[in-house]
């Protein structure tokens, strides 16, 4: 083979070579991005459940046996006209709610005259310096409800209401109010301690956002949403004219 053969052969040799060295940095290349793509995307998805507050628990939410309308809801009463109350156990409003107008629906309900359904979700945890009190107070009653004491623990939450922006009530202070009604089982003190109804809290309240509700509480009568006027919280005389009107 002349001098010239020999050239171009080894010329096209490390031609090839090249070529396929660069093949194998395109693929090293590609690759790589879609790992990176796909490290992102899981680290997006970590990211927007911690800052919605929630986690894939609620996938596998454990529904209280005692609640209703889809799961939501505790009823007191078995009256003609249906009240549903939502209520964050955090909220200012619904506090002042239940000190001035919840007695008379509670004894609307005693009377029959009203089924009263108690709503509690979770929408002020941010208020709560990172302790999620609300989805945290949620639960609880949850697992007060399944021992037979929401409307009391209900009461002693509201009683002992934490200020917005504040830690709320730690599992064991929760569990001290509990003791104070009678409410001592290893069962509702497992469920606060291991967090039972965290997920049921956080469904609950998608289920309060899928209906259009934004704010806490939310009155609604017979099937329709009760405000006062300019959209302020109904006070307990609107509230019983439209239980009446709705009553016939």
């Amino acid at each position: 083979m002349s001098k010239g053969s020999k050239d171009r052969a080894v010329k096209a040799r490390q031609i090839v070579a090249e070529q396929k060295a660069r093949e194998r940095r395109r693929t090293v290349t590609l690759w790589t991005s879609v790992a990176v793509v796909l490290v992102l995307f899981v680290a997006g998805l970590i990211g927007y459940t911690k800052l919605s507050g929630q986690d894939d628990t609620t996938a596998a939410a454990t529904a209280p046996a005692s609640a209703v309308d889809d799961g939501t809801a505790f009823a007191v009463g078995s009256g003609p006209v249906t009240v549903d109350i939502y209520e964050d156990f955090m909220c200012p409003a619904c506090g002042s709610f239940e000190e001035t107008t919840g007695p008379t629906l509670k004894q609307l309900a005693t009377d029959g005259k009203i089924t009263l359904r108690f709503h509690p979700v979770a929408i002020l945890d941010r208020f709560s310096n990172g302790t999620a009190y609300s989805t945290r107070a949620a639960a609880a009653s949850a697992a007060a409800a399944e021992a037979g004491k929401f409307v009391e623990f209900h009461d002693a939450l509201y009683a002992n209401r934490p200020a917005e922006n504040t830690d709320g009530l730690t599992d064991a202070a929760m569990l001290e109010l509990a003791a104070g009604i009678g409410l001592t089982s290893e069962t509702f003190t497992d469920a606060v301690n291991g967090g039972t109804y965290k997920a049921w809290a956080a469904q609950a309240t998608e289920k309060f956002a899928a209906k259009g509700y934004t704010g806490t509480p939310t009155i609604v009568v017979g099937g329709e949403k009760l405000t006062g006027p300019n959209d302020t919280v109904p006070d307990t005389a609107l509230v019983t004219e439209t239980i009446g009107k709705a009553a016939g």
